[in-house]
Order: C-alpha cells, then structure tokens, then sequence
C-alpha cells in the first residue's frame, strides 16, 4: 500500500516562502525542488517503491507545498528511507 511522510518546505532551520506574499507559488516550488535535491545528494537516491515528490495541499488561507515521501509498506527499503528522510534531512541549506 501506498502511503507518504511529509518532511517539509525547505530545510528546517531556514525560513522558507510564507503563504500569502505575492511570490509564494513560484518561490515554494523552488524551495521544494531544490530541497529534494538536497535530500539526495545527503541521503541518496530513493530505493524501490519510495519517491520523493512536492505536494500540494490546501489550507484555509490557501494552498501550499512541501516536499513528501511517499513509499510502499510492502517494500521495507522504502519504509525505511521514508523514516530516515524525516529523522535525517538536512536541517540548512549548507
């Protein structure tokens, strides 16, 4: 079964696009591709039956972005990268 691990927007200790300002749509997609980039170059491509996606959900004051794990329960590779993408992606940019 398919499920997902949401890790976030943009690395945890950094300050990342703010729903509601003007730019939010273009700067998020941006934080969240270069943020999935920055989870594999740490952590490693995703095994079989995990990927690392941007994904969309809504909110009352609009919608946002932030960069998901999804992975396949049947597969103990991907559950695992999924959980070591939460506890170990990189906190900053650098």
């Amino acid at each position: 079964m398919r499920d997902f691990i949401s890790i976030g927007p943009a690395p945890a200790e950094e300050d990342c696009a703010q729903l509601g300002t003007p730019d939010y749509t273009e700067r998020s997609r941006e934080e969240c591709r270069r943020f999935i980039a920055l989870i594999r170059g740490t952590l490693g491509e995703e095994p079989e039956g995990a990927w690392l996606r941007v994904k969309r959900f809504e909110h009352d004051f609009g919608s946002y972005r932030e960069v998901v794990c999804f992975f396949d329960d049947t597969l103990p590779d991907s559950v695992a990268y999924a959980f070591r993408c939460e506890a170990e992606a990189p906190a900053t940019w650098e």
